[in-house]
């Protein structure tokens, strides 16, 4: 680990962090970001640009253990976001692994959005059943995992563009609880055998596991967490400041639990502590629906209510995540200009 007095150095030779969770509004989940088929450089060049000009310096891009097994491919799709990213001077968190959403990813053609279904194709990574097999001992998988984590931590250990490693994003939700502690102390294992230039993190809210919280705050060079309830806010951040490593918030901002943009950025703002929300263009993740629209998918999925290619996405009166439309216009441009505003600061 970085000692917190080189952590905190480290940190402090960066403006003040504020970012989003970025997927390109045309891909459903991380395998259509970055699949040959399915790579959308224009758009990608289009909605980062849109980033910066919001005044963000950064992004959380979340990759997947599956593409490793084309791995020149996509370290080369990777390396081309990577300088669309710098050309828009922003430096992105990558996320390995994802314990949220849909089980059984596959590679190849992905699935349809279900119409007005937050995340609706969105594949966790390595999935549940994967993760259930490496804690029963299953070494064909484990040492599958633990390539992807070594060899993409290698090939980009210096890399200038790269803010950060996140290891694992919310190990333990959906069910899988602290099953999943055995994965992410491998995973923290396999990291360190490597010890990239860049920080790594794994966060903290968000995971079930009590277990799993343990393992991250002790092993995190930055402590990073994800908070979305308006009155949890100031709690959380006193909570961990005890800690004494730079602190981001990796995931906020839903709009109907009072996480607005007007609300938390100047909090974090206050307490120089990074801040990344939810989404930022409106697209086939539809996350401008919210959570509980999950509990219509298989209702939805019986009714074969799928949006098709040429299709719009359907839009909500008052938006869970996400910031623009498709077409640039913003959901709503007093947002837009706040945030504007306070980053300019």
């Amino acid at each position: 680990m970085w000692n917190k007095k080189n952590i905190n150095e480290w940190y402090s030779n960066h403006k003040w962090l504020v970012g989003c969770n970025y997927l390109p509004s045309t891909a459903i989940n991380q395998l259509e970001m970055f699949q040959d088929d399915s790579f959308d450089p224009e758009t990608n060049n289009k909605e980062i640009g849109w980033a910066n000009d919001i005044g963000f310096n950064s992004l959380r891009i979340y990759l997947h253990d599956l593409l490793w097994q084309d791995k020149e491919n996509f370290k080369k799709r990777l390396n081309e976001i990577l300088i669309l990213c710098s050309d828009h001077n922003i430096k992105p968190i990558l996320v390995l692994f994802d314990d949220c959403h849909r089980p059984f990813p596959k590679l190849g053609k992905q699935p349809l959005p279900v119409r007005g279904v937050h995340n609706s194709g969105w594949k966790q990574s390595p999935g549940h059943e994967i993760v259930r097999e490496i804690a029963k001992g299953n070494k064909e998988e484990e040492a599958r995992l633990k390539l992807f984590t070594q060899e993409i931590l290698d090939e980009f250990r210096d890399d200038e563009r790269i803010l950060m490693w996140d290891l694992y994003n919310e190990p333990g939700q959906f069910g899988i609880g602290d099953e999943s502690n055995i994965l992410l102390g491998k995973v923290w294992d396999w990291a360190f055998e490597v010890r990239p230039s860049q920080p790594l993190t794994a966060c903290l809210d968000g995971t079930i596991g009590d277990k799993n919280i343990q393992t991250n705050k002790e092993k995190s060079d930055v402590i990073t967490f994800h908070v979305y309830e308006h009155q949890k806010v100031i709690p959380i951040i006193e909570e961990l400041k005890e800690i004494g490593r730079p602190l981001i918030c990796t995931e906020y901002m839903a709009r109907e639990f009072g996480t607005t943009f007007e609300f938390t950025l100047p909090i974090f703002k206050e307490h120089n502590i990074g801040a990344y929300n939810w989404g930022l263009v409106a697209g086939k993740s539809q996350t401008h629906f919210g959570w509980e629209t999950i509990l219509k998918i298989k209702e939805l999925k019986d009714k074969g209510d799928f949006i098709e290619e040429s299709e719009s996405i359907p839009e909500p009166d008052v938006w869970f995540h996400d910031i623009y439309r498709q077409d640039g216009s913003p959901y709503d441009q007093n947002e837009v200009d706040f945030i504007k505003q306070i980053l300019s600061i």
